[in-house]
């Protein structure tokens, strides 16, 4: 058995991966109205959902991960440091919510992913033969465009 105690501030944390986690207090939802499927009740009801994740305030995140997410997110990062994500894919709210926070966690979890170092490598030595052999072709196909000196005008 886990023996964490669960109160409230273990309820309101979500798991990102296995030792990060973000508070439900980072978080904000507004509901908008939504294009797409649903007929009738799409005029109606705002069962879209625009989440707000406040990455610049966030304390539970390595700032790297916060650098590398907010790369990640791109334009759905507001000056103010909050990525914004809408979801209206499903024609219920609950599922929209769940589509957002799914999709956010999944953020997230790409930008603990350390990128693999680039290792600069030499080019080999018939690469470099190749690209010389053309540059010398290239050059006498643009000498023979010159003017000819045998003929007298």
């Amino acid at each position: 058995m886990n023996d964490e105690p669960v109160g409230p501030a273990q309820s309101s944390r979500i798991p990102v991966t296995g030792n990060l986690y973000i508070l439900r207090d980072d978080l904000s939802e507004d509901f908008i109205r939504a294009s797409g499927p649903g007929g009738q009740n799409v005029n109606k009801v705002s069962t879209a959902v625009q989440l707000r994740f406040n990455l610049r305030a966030n304390q539970t995140l390595p700032q790297e991960v916060k650098s590398r997410a907010a790369k990640i997110a791109g334009s759905r990062l507001t000056q103010y440091g909050e990525i914004i994500l809408q979801a209206d894919r499903h024609r219920t709210r609950e599922r929209n919510r769940e589509d957002a926070l799914n999709r956010l966690i999944d953020l997230l979890k790409r930008a603990t992913e350390k990128p693999k170092p680039r290792k600069a490598t030499k080019p080999t030595l018939g690469s470099k033969r190749r690209r010389l052999d053309a540059k010398k072709q290239r050059g006498q196909v643009k000498k023979l465009r010159g003017r000819s000196s045998g003929f007298d005008d």
